[in-house]
């Protein structure tokens, strides 16, 4: 089940929407002021890429770079790319 994250073009307001299988026509809304204009924005991820005491993360590479809102970090992993 994907989770969409979402920013209302009205109030600015961020709000999540699961989706259920083949629910494709679920009608979404705002929570916050009911608007139905909003766009959909990237998620952001939450998992750890540091070291473990398994042996670390070979392979791993970091890159810091500034970024318009502030630092931003690249991460390059091993393994295929799509």
């Amino acid at each position: 089940m994907p989770i969409y994250e979402f920013k209302c073009s009205k109030c600015e307001e961020f709000f999540e929407v699961i989706v259920m299988g083949s629910d494709d026509n679920n009608i979404v809304s705002c929570p916050e002021c009911d608007s139905k204009e909003f766009e959909r924005v990237v998620s952001k991820t939450n998992f750890n890429m540091g070291t473990s005491s398994a042996g670390g993360s070979k392979g791993v590479q970091t890159q810091d770079r500034e970024c318009s809102g502030g630092s931003c970090k690249t991460y390059t992993v091993p393994g295929e790319t799509q």
